[in-house]
C-alpha cells in the first residue's frame, strides 16, 4: 500500500468517527487545509522533474478526489441524521381527530338589524335601502335642511371629492333620511292619477357616518329611520306603533314610554322618544332611544305628495344603541373592534 492509499484510508476513517459538522470540518482541514496532508503532497510536486510531476500529479489528484468524496458522503449522512431527529422531535400523530374550524357566527348588528327589520314587516312596514354616498338635495335640502342652516352642525358629515349635477360635493349619508324621501317619491309617482293612495310604511336600515367618536358614539353607525304617511295618520300612531316595537325588541311588556319636546327641522312637532324599564339591571332611569315628530309639511311637498291632504310621522332609532341595551354592552367601539373575544359571547 502507498502512501497516498494510506491517506485516502485516514481521510475515510476520520470522517466517520466525525460524530458532528463542526468535528468533520476539523478533520477536512487536517487533509485538505492550507496545510493538510493533501496540500502538503501538492506543495511537493514543486521539487520534481517535469515527467514526474505528471505521474505524481495525477496520483495525488486521484487521491484527493476519493478524500472528497468521502467528505461529502459524510457530510449528507450528518445532514439527514440530522433531519431524521427534527422530524421525529416534531412528528404528528395522524391518528389522532383533527382540529375544527371555529364556527361563525352573525355579527350582534346584523342580528339587531334582521330582528329590528322582522317586526316592523310585521306591522305591514316595507324596508327600503339606498346608497350610502348621496347628495346635498337627499341628504339635507329635501329635508327642510337648506345650506348654511344652523341644524347641519348637528349632523356634521364626510364629504367625497365628487360634485353632484348642481356643484355640490356629494357626502356619506349623515342618516337614513334619505331614503324616506326616495322612497315616498317612488310611491307618490307609482300612484299619481289614482283616486287613493295606500299608507307609505316604510323603515330604512343601513350605515350612516358623522364625525363623532366616544364610548357612546362613532364616525360609523347603524340608524334605523321609519315613515308613516297617509290622509288620517297622528301622533297617536306612532306612541302605539313605537310601544308596540320597542316592547317586541326587549320582549317585555315592563317599560314604560315617554315623549320630551325637541327640534329637528324635518319634523313639526318633534320629540325624543325615552324608555324606563320596570325590572331588570336598568330599572329606575329613562334611555333616550329615537328621535321622531310629524313629517313638517315642506318634506311633505319634497316627498311629491300635497301637504293639505297627507300627513304622517317620522322617526330614527340607533341600532348600536338599541343592540347596546338589548346585550349590556357599554362601549359602542367594541361593535367595529374585530375582537374575537368579544364576538364569540354572541354566537
Amino acid at each position: 500500500m502507498n502512501d497516498l492509499e494510506q491517506l485516502v484510508l485516514d481521510a475515510q476513517g476520520d470522517f466517520q468517527r466525525s460524530a458532528t459538522p463542526a468535528e468533520l470540518e476539523n478533520a477536512k482541514a487536517r487533509y485538505l487545509g492550507k496545510s493538510g496532508r493533501l496540500t502538503e503532497q501538492l506543495k511537493a510536486l514543486a521539487s520534481l522533474s517535469h515527467d514526474e510531476k505528471k505521474s505524481r500529479g495525477a496520483l495525488i489528484n486521484g487521491a484527493k478526489q476519493q478524500v472528497e468524496a468521502a467528505l461529502q458522503a459524510r457530510r449528507q449522512a450528518l445532514a439527514d441524521a440530522e433531519l431524521d431527529l427534527q422530524l421525529k422531535a416534531e412528528a404528528l400523530d395522524v391518528t389522532l381527530p383533527g382540529r375544527r374550524r371555529g364556527d361563525g357566527a352573525v355579527h350582534p348588528i346584523a342580528a339587531t338589524t334582521a330582528r329590528i327589520e322582522a317586526i316592523f314587516a310585521s306591522m305591514g312596514f316595507d324596508v327600503a335601502d339606498g346608497p350610502e354616498i348621496e347628495t346635498d338635495w337627499y341628504s339635507f335640502t329635501a329635508l327642510n335642511n337648506p345650506e348654511n342652516h344652523p341644524a347641519r352642525s348637528m349632523q356634521d358629515t364626510f364629504y367625497v371629492d365628487v360634485k353632484d349635477a348642481e356643484g355640490r360635493w356629494l357626502n356619506l349619508r349623515p342618516h337614513t333620511s334619505p331614503m324616506q324621501i326616495r322612497y315616498a317619491q317612488a310611491h307618490a309617482k307609482k300612484h299619481a292619477g289614482k283616486p287613493h293612495m295606500p299608507d307609505i310604511r316604510v323603515i330604512a336600515p343601513g350605515r350612516t357616518y358623522r364625525v363623532d367618536s366616544d364610548a357612546t358614539h362613532s364616525p360609523m353607525f347603524h340608524q334605523v329611520e321609519g315613515l308613516w304617511v297617509g290622509e288620517n295618520v297622528s301622533f297617536k300612531d306612532l306612541k302605539a306603533m313605537y310601544l308596540a316595537f320597542i316592547q317586541a325588541f326587549f320582549e317585555t311588556t315592563e317599560l314604560k314610554l315617554r315623549f320630551r319636546p325637541s327640534y329637528f327641522p324635518f319634523t313639526e312637532p318633534s320629540a325624543e322618544i325615552d324608555i324606563m324599564f320596570e325590572s331588570g339591571p336598568l330599572t329606575g332611569r329613562w334611555l333616550e332611544v329615537s328621535g321622531s315628530g310629524q313629517v313638517h309639511p315642506q318634506v311633505i311637498r319634497n316627498m311629491g305628495l300635497d301637504p293639505e291632504r297627507y300627513i304622517g310621522f317620522a322617526f330614527g332609532s340607533g341600532i348600536d344603541r338599541l343592540a347596546m341595551l338589548r346585550y349590556g354592552i357599554s362601549d359602542l367601539r367594541l361593535f367595529f373592534d374585530g375582537d374575537l373575544r368579544f364576538l364569540s359571547q354572541f354566537h
